[in-house]
């Protein structure tokens, strides 16, 4: 398909269809859990699952020295603190909004703790949820604040804790600015050190671009794996969550590009250059391996490299909106009247919606991130959480679509940074040219 020219959309599109295809014809012939679609889909995982693998083992490199690269790239600090502000507002904003349609959808489909049925099994993992976090408390913003703050960021660049990637970011940061300090009194060593982080810069993007050109294979085998061994009976079990779930992220969707539009941009536009990455983070569930595509999307929009590292680094683990917004503000409808608490309550609005915005910070951008951020939303409201581990046959399939909204979410912070600057470049987001895998294409 490279070959004869085709757009890296056309291909990562035509990927995905084939792996939905595929992955129901296996799912017709075989049970999913049939020891044929278990040892064929440990193959299949070879592409699939290494891919993403390929991915994370950049990441962390990647986040780092995008900061830091940033920093040299920077004319004055005090632009770091304005990108910086912006990113995170807009991130938290569209967040809390994010919260506000969860709660509507919810109240809209009517749904209910009380609706939901599952088996045995799920009952099980429910009770077992609610004993294991049972004497869990929030932690309040001061200490959120602390815990943000990286003690070793080595271990941090191994990934080791949720927070990790904003850990890596702020050392980056310090570095940063401890470079433009430098640059100001000591002008040779910031020469020098402008040039070494600028080639290791270069050699991880290009890394990231060998990545990147595996993507309609490892869309292709991931999306098979994905439809093979879903739970189909519970999906549609638990249909009407499902369908409230991608009434509600649809919505936000529509939310980041109404805003593209109130700031004179095109949202066709915006969607044919994020189609890719957007395809990506809907079949792996993590924002974390979306990230080089992030960036790269970013800057193909016109978004200054700087800030769109610090957007897509950021919205790894600050204000994602589907994980963090959509998904908990639901639980949280569904679950309070079992407790005698009457969900459309102001009161009980207002808190949800700050509870919320304070959880963002530190949601991990992996699959399984929205699960733990539902139980600090629940436990700080003095909720059960059982519920969330009784949702967690069908956490997949909705997982998709809170990632995809999660990297958009992050990319429209970026491009808002860009246009509040004034240094959004109008050509290149209009340009149809596209050049995510390193090779140029039309979109």
């Amino acid at each position: 398909m490279q070959r004869k020219h085709l757009s890296f959309s056309v291909r990562v599109l035509t990927a995905l269809g084939a792996g939905v295809a595929l992955g129901f014809i296996l799912q017709f012939f075989f049970d999913p859990e049939s020891s044929v679609i278990v040892n064929a889909m440990e193959w299949v995982g070879i592409m699939g699952t290494g891919y993403v693998r390929l991915l994370q083992m950049i990441m962390m490199p990647l986040v780092f020295i995008a900061i830091l690269t940033a920093f040299t790239r920077i004319k004055a600090a005090k632009d770091v603190g304005k990108i910086s502000g912006l990113v995170i507002g807009m991130l938290i904003v569209t967040t809390i909004v994010a919260g506000v349609v969860g709660l509507t959808s919810a109240s809209v489909f009517n749904l209910s703790a009380d609706d939901i049925q599952v088996g045995s099994a799920e009952e099980e993992r429910g009770a077992s949820m609610e004993e294991r976090y049972a004497n869990i408390e929030a932690d309040s913003l001061p200490q959120q604040i602390v815990q943000l703050i990286p003690t070793n960021p080595f271990q941090d660049l191994t990934g080791a804790r949720s927070t990790s990637t904003l850990g890596v970011v702020i050392f980056a940061a310090f570095l940063g600015v401890a470079y433009l300090g430098v640059r100001r009194k000591e002008t040779e060593a910031a020469e020098m050190f402008e040039k070494i982080t600028g080639a290791i810069f270069s050699v991880i993007m290009r890394v990231v671009t060998l990545i990147l050109r595996l993507t309609p294979y490892g869309v292709l085998a991931i999306m098979t794996s994905t439809v093979a061994t879903s739970d189909l009976g519970a999906v549609t079990t638990l249909g009407t969550f499902v369908i409230a779930s991608y009434v509600a992220l649809g919505v936000v969707f529509l939310i980041h590009l109404l805003i593209l539009l109130f700031m004179g941009l095109s949202p066709v536009q915006y969607l044919k250059k994020a189609f890719p990455v957007l395809a990506f983070a809907f079949t792996s569930r993590t924002s974390a391996a979306a990230l080089p595509m992030n960036i790269q999307t970013q800057k193909k929009l016109g978004v200054p490299e700087g800030t769109a590292n610090f957007a897509g680094s950021f919205g790894l683990s600050i204000g994602q909106n589907g994980c963090a917004g959509v998904y908990p503000a639901m639980l949280a409808f569904m679950i309070a009247p079992t407790v005698g608490q009457n969900p459309l309550e102001p009161g009980f609005i207002a808190m949800l919606l700050a509870v919320i915005a304070i959880s963002s910070f530190g949601v991990a951008g992996v699959g399984g991130g929205a699960t733990f951020a539902a139980i600090l939303v629940l436990s700080a409201m003095d909720l059960p959480i059982a519920l969330a581990g009784l949702l967690i046959s069908i956490e997949p399939l909705i997982d998709m679509g809170r990632t995809a909204v999660n990297v958009s979410g992050s990319m429209v912070a970026g491009i808002f940074t860009s246009k509040v600057k004034k240094d959004l470049n109008h050509d290149d987001y209009r340009n149809d040219e596209l050049r995510i895998d390193g090779m140029e294409s039309n979109s």
